[in-house]
């Protein structure tokens, strides 16, 4: 399992770029599940430095005839899907807790997947949580501004929540800071590493895309680990 690719869903966004570069620049094998309409987001120079390593697969989440054949390859799964800033704003139920419920899941199921990372925000709670007002702010303006994508974030945590038989992790994400070009990212990896657990005092609020990639590809070499839990990640 340990030399079959991570598939990654919603890699054409600042932060699935900046998790693009850091599992290649591991070493590691890699399918960009991505909208035919996003395709050209991949950036050139990822494409041109690693033409064995990265694969790109075209296709729709919603769509288990393109979906399954990348799922069949890989051997975890890491999710930044999620509303974009149109999406937000949307007056009407968003599409991705159901994509979870009745596409990926069934399909790392029916292929023997293990593992999947998905994102998350703090507007989904955990009874370790501490109470920080900081927070409380960010959670309330969302859910107010922009109801639909606050739902889907429950929903999301609902359906893995509901799920006994994969080794899921929700991060939870604040907000987010820094560019994914080659030098943004190289520069940003090296201002840390990310604090991972309940919202405590320690929380920040924010964090660097890049150090979040970091996480995330520790979370790859670190099989057991988070396993069942929703971590807030922060710098």
């Amino acid at each position: 399992m340990a030399d079959k690719p991570i598939l990654v869903l919603g890699s054409t966004g600042p932060s699935g770029i900046c998790l693009l570069r850091e599992l290649l620049h591991r070493k590691k094998r890699v399918i960009a599940f991505v909208r035919p309409t996003s395709a050209s987001k991949i950036p050139a120079d990822l494409v041109a430095s690693y033409p064995t390593d990265l694969q790109v697969v075209q296709g729709q989440v919603d769509d288990d005839a393109t979906l399954g054949p990348a799922m069949a390859q890989c051997s975890a799964v890491i999710s930044l899907m999620g509303p974009d800033g149109a999406a937000m704003s949307s007056g009407t139920p968003l599409p991705y807790p159901g994509f979870y419920e009745k596409h990926v899941l069934p399909l790392m199921k029916k292929h023997g997947v293990k593992r999947i990372a998905a994102m998350g925000t703090i507007s989904i709670y955990t009874e370790e949580d501490a109470t920080v007002f900081l927070r409380w702010i960010m959670r309330f303006g969302v859910s107010w501004m922009f109801p639909a994508a606050y739902n889907t974030m429950l929903g999301i945590a609902k359906v893995f929540s509901e799920e006994t038989s994969i080794d899921w992790t929700v991060f939870r994400l604040p907000m987010l800071v820094g560019g994914s070009d080659e030098e943004a990212w190289k520069a940003d990896r090296e201002k840390g590493e990310a604090h991972a657990g309940p919202v405590s005092r320690q929380w920040s609020g924010k964090l660097d895309r890049a150090i979040l990639a970091k996480w995330l590809a520790d979370w790859i070499e670190h099989e057991g680990k988070w396993v069942r839990e929703l971590p807030a990640l922060s710098s």
